[in-house]
């Protein structure tokens, strides 16, 4: 054992200061399944065979730390574990084996309405369920003006809440919780509830309170909220954490577990559809081909089973190809430097190989360090593009070229409406910009000066 002496103990209480929030240690959580169990006590002395069960782990081995101000994701396939992590979090329900250790008050947001009571008034509830959390009727009082006006529900507040819709609810029961002044936030997947509006709202909020320092943790199959919101996050699958970490990273690694995902029922569903005619068919032309035919098309089928390389300058299916990219200057020109300031069509050439329902094209510029200074898609501008030719080409036209003048590199895509990358291409070639402004940085900002 180490000897501790005066001079250690400022260190001693700073490791302290910075020990997390949230301390998951090799948590265990099962539960039974019976087969066929029997209630009654007939059945249980006559067929006692039928309180046969199995325990089934729901997480096994999960660890996690959490520091203040930071925010975790938890993200897998339905029936992962997830849910159930969030109510050991809130102290629900316990681990079997493991321990969780939170430091502080906890709000949370797990299940729609939760500790409301349907006959009740909005107000009333508000009363109810915030001193669930801990406030006394004094600080409930004092919360009460900021509570309504951010669940903007003004109007219908002395309304029995049987009577909202569920984006009412939702508004309500968050209002509650980030005005609890928790140290600790869990939120599951109760944003997807309510309009654009309201879930901007939240968000921002969000921002504001983990600026405060409250950590927060949220389950959500939202993965872009994920990724652009939290600083952490953790995979879970089967129970087990698939990975965790840097947030960015660990959803890059679950998109892409998912779409090889896809990509296999893909195969598999294509397989199943092929009939044992057309079997037979495909075997009869087979042979009357020539042997090098044979060999082409057995190195065509090679390469459509090979596992796409995520990490690769260029991956995806194949079955549409970027077959090129052209900068274009007003009158149609070809240029190969940007110039600030001007107008810019951006064309990207395709070929279909194989037709699919629905297409997503997206584009973006980078820094030579790989920061993304702007990427945008056909689905994000609410664009649903169908391909009806085998070769062609989509524009990306700017009325002002936003970039000063540097060097920087182009990337694009296509792929299907699921996120299936089709042909990724993550550096596609390198360009420089020329400006005559004297402002400092990579973008353009329109703007003037007034003074008063």
């Amino acid at each position: 054992m180490s000897k501790m002496n005066e001079g250690n103990k400022p260190e001693l209480a700073a490791q302290s200061s910075n020990a997390p929030v949230i301390q998951v240690c090799n948590v265990e959580k099962k539960f039974r399944v019976y087969y066929d169990k029997g209630y009654s006590l007939k059945d249980k002395l006559v067929q006692w065979g039928r309180n046969r069960y199995q325990n089934r782990y729901v997480l096994r081995g999960v660890s996690m730390d959490v520091q203040r101000g930071e925010a975790i994701g938890i993200i897998g396939e339905n029936g992962c574990g997830k849910s159930t992590m969030l109510k050991m979090l809130t102290r629900i329900m316990y681990p079997d084996a493991g321990s969780i250790q939170i430091k502080g008050r906890i709000s949370s947001l797990i299940e729609l309405g939760a500790g409301f009571h349907p006959d009740l008034s909005g107000r009333e509830n508000i009363y109810t369920n915030a001193s669930i959390f801990g406030l006394t009727r004094k600080e409930i009082n004092e919360r009460m003006e900021d509570i309504v006006e951010f669940s903007e529900l003004g109007e219908y507040l002395d309304n029995p809440i049987r009577t909202y819709s569920s984006g009412m609810y939702m508004r309500l029961a968050f209002s509650i919780a980030i005005n609890v002044d928790a140290d600790v936030l869990l939120i599951d997947e109760i944003l997807a509830v309510g309009d654009a509006n309201f879930q901007t709202k939240c968000f921002s909020r969000l921002r504001d309170i983990k600026a405060t320092g409250t950590t927060i943790a949220i389950v959500s199959h939202d993965l872009g909220t994920i990724q652009t919101f939290c600083d952490k996050a953790l995979w879970l699958s089967d129970g087990k954490a698939a990975a965790y970490g840097n947030a960015k990273s660990v959803v890059e690694s679950y998109r892409q577990y998912m779409n090889e995902k896809y990509i296999a029922s893909l195969r598999a569903h294509e397989e199943a559809e092929r009939t044992p005619a057309a079997k037979a068919k495909a075997a009869t032309s087979e042979e009357e081909q020539s042997p090098s035919t044979q060999n082409a098309s057995a190195s065509e089928m090679e390469s459509s089973i090979t596992e796409i390389d995520y990490n690769a300058n260029r991956f995806g299916l194949g079955d549409v190809v970027i077959t090129r990219v052209t900068f274009r200057q007003a009158d149609g020109q070809i240029i190969h430097t940007l110039v600030e300031g001007e107008p810019t069509d951006i064309d990207i050439s395709y070929a279909v190989h194989k037709s699919r329902y629905a297409y997503n094209f997206g584009m973006g510029f980078y820094t030579p360090e790989n920061v993304c200074l702007y990427g945008v898609n056909t689905q994000l501008d609410g664009m649903e593009v169908k391909l009806t030719q085998d070769a062609g080409f989509v524009r990306f036209h700017m009325d002002h070229m936003p970039l000063l003048a540097g060097h920087y590199y182009f990337q694009c895509a296509v792929n299907d409406i699921n996120g299936v990358p089709l042909d990724y291409y993550r550096r596609y070639m390198d360009f420089d910009v020329s400006s005559s402004r004297a402002a400092i940085g990579c973008i353009q900002v329109d703007h003037q000066w007034e003074i008063f």
